[in-house]
């Protein structure tokens, strides 16, 4: 049975090949993910509470010291055997699902980027490939025996390289670096990022942190939801995570349909995207609005 789109926003706990294999053919307008980085080792985020303490484990501002409590931790082993063996299936099926000028963003840290370029290319072909972004940032420690790594990778490809959703208009614009090299009117107006985007990582301490150990910034999914789909589009994640696409989705008016096989990330999407009152399928508990577990129907 083939599955509708949602009327607003749709949590599904599952398989996301299962759930990919009962779309329906060109649902989406947009297909963002952020598959496991298959690092090899675990990931792992633990969330803690500081208190101010002054014979407390750490120290912050101005040397003061404080206490920590650990929350919760989250952690999973981010390894796979084949790796694109396991990515093929389900980019095949993102493309079917695709509307016929949606396109397709692919986050990827360096190491394996190469190699899933190539099947991606073999996956939309090679004329399909319109990108690689690098999404920058500057956070974190600083090893002395290699340059340190702080980038990853998303490359974009059109359904169809002759025509896709491209609002120019809705760039966001970011100042120069030498505004009085380009006068006060241009300095003023700002100018279009280029395919090299800095932003910088979620806070660990900001408001935005859910928890979730690969949670990406608000603001890179605005971004891409806002210049490649348009109000009313659906936007789709089958590797969710926390929910990052669903909320910029549903902060610029799209609807978006998120898969994850996680019961800790469904559980923090149901939170984190509460006030958007998205429809729950396959979860157990008060909140859920959908369908029995089993049903593999959307």
């Amino acid at each position: 049975m083939e599955a509708a789109a949602p009327a607003g926003g749709r949590i599904v706990l599952g398989d996301n090949l299962d759930v990919l294999r009962a779309l329906p053919d060109g649902l989406a307008r947009l297909v963002y993910i952020d598959p496991p980085f298959n690092t090899g080792g675990e990931q792992r985020r633990t969330r803690v509470r500081t208190v101010r303490d002054e014979t407390g484990d750490r120290t912050g501002f101005q040397e003061a010291r404080y206490r920590t409590y650990v929350l919760s931790t989250t952690a999973w082993r981010d390894a796979y055997d084949d790796y694109l063996g396991f990515l093929a299936p389900r980019l095949t099926e993102a493309r079917r699902v695709l509307a016929a000028d949606g396109s397709l963003f692919f986050h990827i840290d360096p190491r394996e980027a190469h190699y899933c370029k190539v099947l991606l290319d073999e996956v939309f072909g090679r004329s399909s490939f319109v990108n690689e972004i690098v999404w920058a940032y500057d956070y974190g420690g600083r090893p002395r025996t290699r340059w340190p790594a702080k980038h990853d990778v998303i490359y974009w490809y059109a359904r169809d390289p002759r025509r896709y959703v491209f609002r120019y208009d809705e760039i966001d614009r970011i100042p120069y670096m030498a505004p009085a090299l380009v006068g006060p009117r241009k300095a003023a107006r700002g100018k279009t990022p280029t395919d090299v985007w800095w932003n910088t990582i979620v806070s660990p301490t900001g408001k935005e942190k859910t928890g979730y150990p690969t949670q990406k910034p608000l603001r890179v999914l605005e971004r891409i939801v806002r210049v490649h789909s348009e109000p009313g589009d659906l936007v789709l994640d089958f590797f969710a995570g926390s929910g990052t696409t669903g909320e910029a989705a549903a902060r610029l008016g799209r609807r978006f349909l998120l898969v994850d096989n996680n019961p800790e990330a469904v559980r923090i999407m149901a939170e984190r995207l509460a006030w958007a009152e998205p429809e729950l399928v396959g979860c157990e508990g008060p909140a859920q609005r959908a369908g029995p577990k089993e049903s593999p129907s959307l």
